[in-house]
């Protein structure tokens, strides 16, 4: 690769900078730029999108370990039969005792087992444990029970590692997981960019190594003191959470010397795209392709995540494993480094430090002071990290359902009321409950999604109960429902019988696509904007940047469709309504975005992500209904962007787009404020006029604009 040092004025009078002297360079200069403001943000979605979607938009069991126990003829033939009847799903295997099937269980090795009793009982108990993953144990309980009761037993379950109160979704590791990913892998490419004379390595291991400490310490404060979700164990935790930050700024500051700016799309391939779906702690790891199963063995998010639920949840039992997969990828970055390092030295001993690319992060002039500048760089990735941990965890560790509206169906309207005052006693605050004498009416309030459920109490003509739901509109909150009104069925000794009025598709069995959907419109809203400030600032006046936002935004609708219809299967069809809604949502989301692009610049990108990500995404209901979280998140849905693109997707693939039109509403509110709030801002502070180009060589042009990101 050619050197990308910018030409020099030394040289004899009249002499002119080879910059200047060269339009041929400067117009590549000017295509390298173009090429990087639409190449950096269209890899960075389409690889998410693209690794989530393909992942977990339908998750399936793939050689899931399941150990069987009991007498030794009974055992072997449940084994053979499971096998038989789920050929791809598990992966059986008999052991010897009770003891020992519990014991697999407990060290994760298996997901789940299952004790046969001796034959005069007739019972099978399955053991599984929720701290080691809450839906790995559903996938297990319902690839066992369907063979114990086949073979007509009694079905028994017990949870060996139940979650703790403070814990009940068994979220925070991978919250901080997430965080401390972020934290590492983030900060070098702005350290390239902006103050690379901080990379080099004397330097750069002692203060990777305090800010490792700064990240842990501030991750622990927020998930244990402020939060409460993490009681215990500081010691080991601050530990792990301070070699998960080293391990990952160790490997990236490898792949900066390799790959330059371009970095950080390596450590969001491998942290993130493949890291999330590895790391077993959102969904079974079991339930993704085998590929994930390796990646789970060496991958540093698994490493993190695994190590903290040992901590957290299991006393530490067998965390020495995963923090050796640390240890091994610290010491061997680094190695490679000082190798790398001593290559280049002996090649070109007389190189420096890399240029300066990125010279403020902010919309001002660069910082003559060199503390403000490594401030500033500093506040930029730790922001980030304390308002996702902050924002995410605090929004779904503890999942509860406050206020969630169902409706209570009787003969006639005195009855309905009378259960409504019995259940409100009884179950005071967890649901808003609506009286009603027409099943009709309840039905269609669920169908719009005006209630959750309706619950539906036995008449002379139907002696049981009935449950309606809604399973489109949010798998989290029909389980809940399912759950609580089963055990008041219960209690009330009547049998109760469920009734969807819009089920999932087959391609989205988790309904988590709309989610997935959604959050590639908004990502590809402001990655466009964020990349052009700092990649292409020639485009961002207004003039230029609405059509390039127009462009853009019809070029990326199309592109989330193609990957979640065609290339993964998520979406059958609805071309039209995706595209047209997802042009909008990304124009309103780019126009919002360039607000605070005028105002910060780079740092434009805290604030963005806080309202658009970290705010959006609890606000949507699309992973988790905003019923059973924090009341804010419910007022955040009904005006953020986020939960106006999950509901518009939902809409669109479930109900016949009934709801699109007010979400469109709200993001040509968001647009049309936005762009009136950067009209007002280039009057009153006009962009500085365009510096002449000054290229690198054309071989690195695209190179050297992506160190701006």
């Amino acid at each position: 690769m050619t050197s990308t040092s910018t030409a020099t004025t030394d040289g004899p009078p009249g002499h002119t900078p080879e910059t200047e002297a060269d339009p041929a360079r400067a117009k590549k200069e000017r295509i390298g730029r173009y090429v990087a403001m639409v190449l950096l943000p269209f890899l960075m979605v389409g690889m998410m999108i693209t690794g989530y979607l393909a992942t977990m938009h339908a998750p399936t069991p793939h050689d899931m370990p399941i150990a069987v126990a009991g007498p030794a003829p009974q055992a072997e033939q449940f084994a053979d039969a499971l096998a038989a009847e789920n050929p791809s799903a598990v992966d059986v295997r008999v052991v010897a005792t009770d003891a020992d099937a519990r014991q697999l269980v407990l060290d994760r090795e298996v997901a789940g087992s299952v004790v046969l009793s001796d034959p005069g009982e007739g019972s099978a108990t399955v053991y599984t444990a929720t701290a080691a993953g809450a839906s790995q144990v559903g996938t297990v309980t319902g690839l066992l029970a369907p063979e114990v009761v086949g073979q007509g037993l009694t079905l028994q379950t017990e949870d060996l590692a139940p979650l703790p109160d403070n814990d009940s979704a068994g979220l925070t590791a991978m919250f901080m997981t997430t965080a401390l990913m972020l934290a590492g892998y983030m900060p070098l490419s702005l350290m390239l960019s902006n103050s690379p004379e901080l990379l080099r390595f004397r330097r750069f291991v002692p203060i990777l190594a305090g800010w490792s400490a700064l990240i842990a310490g501030l991750v622990w404060l927020v998930a244990g003191p402020v939060l409460g979700a993490v009681e215990g164990n500081t010691a080991v935790i601050l530990g792990i959470s301070w070699l998960a930050v080293f391990a990952v700024g160790s490997v990236q500051l490898f792949l900066t010397r390799i790959l330059g700016p371009m970095a950080v799309l390596a450590g969001m391939l491998f942290l993130m795209v493949l890291g999330v779906p590895a790391s077993n702690m959102g969904m079974s790891v079991h339930t993704m392709p085998s590929f994930y199963t390796t990646l789970h063995s060496f991958l540093p998010t698994p490493a993190t995540g695994e190590a903290l639920r040992s901590v957290l949840y299991f006393g530490g039992d067998g965390v020495g494993t995963h923090l050796t997969v640390l240890v091994v990828g610290t010491l061997l970055a680094l190695a490679a480094t000082l190798g790398i390092d001593a290559l280049k030295r002996r090649r070109n001993p007389d190189a420096g430090t890399p240029e300066v690319t990125m010279q403020s992060l902010t919309a001002g002039p660069r910082p003559a002071s060199n503390r403000i500048r490594y401030a500033t760089l500093a506040f930029f990735p730790l922001g980030m990290v304390v308002m996702m941990i902050s924002f995410m965890l605090g929004a779904m560790y503890q999942p509860a359902p406050q206020d969630m509206p169902v409706a209570v169906v009787a003969a006639n309207a005195e009855q309905a009321e009378q259960a409504v005052g019995g259940l409100d006693r009884s179950m005071p605050g967890l649901f808003d409950l609506h009286a009603s004498d027409s099943v009709d009416a309840a039905r269609a309030q669920v169908e719009d999604r005006t209630v959750v459920a309706a619950y539906v109490l036995p008449s002379a003509e139907n002696p049981s109960a009935t449950l309606i739901t809604n399973e489109a509109a949010g798998v989290s909150q029909k389980q809940v429902v399912e759950r609580v009104f089963g055990q008041i069925a219960t209690g009330q000794q009547v049998p109760m019988s469920g009734e969807t009025v819009a089920s999932l598709d087959a391609g989205d069995t988790m309904g988590t696509v709309s989610l997935y959907v959604a959050m590639g419109w908004i990502m590809a809203g402001f990655m466009i904007v964020i990349v052009a400030s700092s990649a292409a600032p020639m485009v961002m006046g207004l003039r230029k940047l609405l059509p390039v936002i127009a462009g853009w935004a019809v070029f990326m609708s199309v592109v989330v469709w193609l990957i979640a219809g065609p290339l993964v299967g998520a979406v059958d069809g609805h071309f039209l309504p995706l595209v047209g809604a997802g042009i909008v949502a990304i124009v309103a989301t780019a126009l919002f975005t360039t607000v605070f692009v005028r105002l910060l610049g780079l740092l434009a990108v805290l604030p963005v992500v806080a309202i658009l990500m970290f705010l959006g995404v609890p606000a949507s209901g699309g992973a988790l209904s905003i019923y059973m979280e924090p009341a804010v998140f419910r007022f955040l849905h009904d005006v953020l962007p986020m939960p106006a693109a999950v509901e518009s997707v939902r809409s669109i693939l479930y109900f016949g787009g009934d709801a699109v039109g007010s979400h469109l509403i709200t993001f040509a509110i968001w647009g049309v404020i936005s762009l009136l709030c950067v009209v007002v801002i280039d009057r009153v502070r006009p962009l500085p006029a365009a510096e002449p180009v000054q290229a690198p060589a054309p071989d690195d042009a695209a190179v050297e604009v992506a160190a701006r990101i």
